[in-house]
C-alpha cells in the first residue's frame, strides 16, 4: 500500500498509525505550508495541560510558499527550549533514557529548512519503531492522487479518546488521558510496545 502524506514535526500517533500500515510513503514537500497545522509544531504532555512545541519560522506562520521553501528562524534558541521541555516532562517516563542519546543530536543540529528538521524527526521515529516502509519526496504538487494511493495529507487530527488504546501517560493522574499526542509521548511511555499499540 502507498500513502501520500505531509511533512510534520514528530508526527502525532494518528499519523504514525496510518503510515505504519504502508509499504511506501510519499512525503509531499510541494504543498503550500498550512498555518495552524502540525507542519511546524508537535503536542506533548504537560503537568497542567498539553504543551505545543513550535518550530519558529522566518516570516512567521503567514507563509505563502511551498513546504520545501519554508525556512526556520534560528535566531531564537528554540531547539534548546524544546529539548529542555522534553527532559522536564519525560525524564521520569519508563523509556526516555533509552531514547535520549540518539534523539538529542536532532536538537543540537541547526536546520535551515523546516522539511529538513521534519525529515530527520520522521526518519528517527521510523528507526525506533522498526518501520519497514520506504519513502520518497515529491517536488511537484499533485492535488488528487489515483484511488489506489491513500491521501492522508489532510488526515483528521483524530482526538477522540475512543479511537486510541490507552497507555501510561506521565500526567494522566492530573489531566486525564490525552489522545493523539506526538509519537514521542507514546515512545517514551511504552518503548518497544509502541509498535504493537499503533497496529491495534
Amino acid at each position: 500500500m502507498t500513502i501520500v502524506s505531509c511533512f510534520q514535526s514528530f508526527p502525532n500517533i494518528a499519523w504514525w498509525a496510518s503510515v505504519m500500515k504502508a509499504d511506501h510513503v510519499i512525503l509531499d514537500k510541494a504543498e503550500h505550508f498550512q498555518k495552524m497545522s502540525y507542519r511546524n509544531r508537535y503536542r506533548i504532555s504537560g503537568a497542567n495541560n498539553p504543551v505545543l512545541l513550535t518550530v519558529p519560522l522566518v516570516s512567521g506562520r503567514n507563509q505563502r510558499t511551498a513546504m520545501k521553501d519554508v525556512r526556520i528562524f534560528n535566531d531564537s534558541a528554540w531547539q534548546t527550549q524544546h529539548w529542555r521541555t522534553l527532559v522536564s516532562v519525560y525524564n521520569r517516563t519508563p523509556y526516555f533514557g533509552h531514547y535520549a542519546d540518539s534523539l538529542k543530536p536532532l536538537f543540537e543540529t541547526e536546520f535551515d529548512l523546516l522539511v529538513d528538521f521534519n525529515r530527520m524527526s520522521i526518519h528517527w521515529v521510523r528507526q525506533q519503531l522498526g518501520g519497514r516502509f520506504t519513502t520518497e519526496e515529491t517536488d511537484v504538487f499533485v492535488k488528487e492522487y489515483p484511488a489506489e494511493i491513500d491521501d492522508n495529507r489532510n488526515l483528521d487530527e483524530g482526538n477522540d479518546p475512543m479511537l486510541f488504546p490507552k497507555y501510561y501517560q506521565v500526567f494522566e493522574d492530573r489531566i486525564g488521558f490525552v489522545p493523539n499526542l506526538s509519537i514521542l509521548d507514546l515512545l517514551f511511555s511504552e518503548g518497544p510496545g509502541a509498535k504493537r499499540l499503533l497496529n491495534s
